[in-house]
């Protein structure tokens, strides 16, 4: 599925965009924390910029506040390569804040301002239509199913991006505080499950969309279904496990200083998405799948090695340098 004139094919991020504020210092609660750093963060669109930052296309598709974070972030977007064409600006809301907690481990809490944010009264109507029809990949978390309007606008979006011929790439990026109830999380997370062809969960995902507090082959192919192409689940330090319908396994972690997880998954599914955009086949060749979810793995490791997501998103020499140090 190579573009024509040597192009790389577009991918397509929907969902959030929003302003992290971290703690200036690591450890300590919200409370306690002597002051903050503003980083611009959401999956989606940091899940777009690692595409561009690795020499791939990447457009941002949502919604912002029409203030200074809106635009500014708008701004990022392009700096970094990203289109931002499908982005609209919400005269009547605010673009969407959290305050994050770096725990001593660099594992994060969250705290949101979003009442409502403008991220979450993007409409059908607002979508950019030819932009999303044009993309190869169409990536997607799950934040925009919590209310209406955005829900219907994610909807539709999957809906014209699947009739156009895009793959469906879903990364639910769970973050309860922002959902009524962990019932509603699941049931809304799982109610566009069948649609996706790839799915990429971390292991905590897995556990609380099955249940389960085991993160072994039989847990993760309860999810399985028949649309499915790829599924992956992410262990952090220990690595990735992977399953299509032909084969399964698991591909090593890379061993790093870890300041911030923050984008850490985003980073991997850049990596992976740039790489298989103009060639699905990788998905059905376990040896070629293996490489580039090594590839993956040194991404989302090399994310972690600084504080904020955005500004830890790898380039391809970055990568390279590490896949060949190991």
């Amino acid at each position: 599925m190579a573009a024509s004139n040597g192009e790389k094919s577009l991918i397509v991020s929907f969902d959030e965009m929003l302003i992290d504020f971290v703690p200036t210092v690591s450890g300590v609660s919200l409370a306690e924390a002597p002051g903050f750093i503003n980083a611009p963060g959401g999956a989606p669109a940091n899940v777009a910029i690692a595409v561009s930052r690795l020499g791939g296309r990447a457009a941002f598709v949502g919604k912002l506040g029409d203030d200074e974070f809106g635009h500014m972030l708008a701004g990022i977007l392009k700096q970094n390569g990203v289109s931002a064409e499908g982005i609209n600006f919400d005269t009547g809301a605010r673009t969407a804040l959290a305050f994050v907690t770096l725990r001593s481990d660099g594992e994060r809490e969250f705290m949101f301002y979003r009442n409502p944010s403008a991220d979450m009264l993007l409409r059908p109507d607002e979508l950019n239509l030819d932009l999303i029809k044009s993309a190869k990949v169409f990536h997607y978390g799950s934040i925009s199913l919590i209310v209406e309007p955005c829900r219907s606008a994610h909807l539709k979006a999957m809906e014209v991006a699947k009739e156009a011929g895009a793959l469906l790439s879903y990364d639910p990026n769970l973050r309860l505080p922002l959902w009524p109830s962990k019932e509603e999380a699941k049931k809304q997370i799982l109610s566009i499950w069948d649609k996706a062809e790839v799915i990429k969960v971390s292991d905590d995902e897995l556990m609380f969309l099955t249940g389960s507090d085991n993160v072994d082959d039989e847990t993760a192919l309860s999810l399985w279904h028949d649309n499915l192409k790829l599924l992956l689940v992410t262990l952090g330090e220990k690595g990735c496990k992977y399953y299509t319908k032909s084969f399964h396994g698991s591909v090593d972690p890379f061993h790093v200083n870890t300041v911030d997880t923050t984008g850490a998954g985003d980073s991997f599914v850049g990596a992976l998405l740039s790489n298989i955009v103009d060639d699905r086949t990788i998905l059905e060749e376990e040896a070629r799948l293996r490489e580039v979810l090594r590839f993956a793995n040194a991404c989302g490791a090399i994310t972690t090695t600084k504080k904020g997501a955005i500004p830890a998103l790898p380039t391809v020499s970055e990568v390279q340098t590490l896949l060949n140090g190991n």
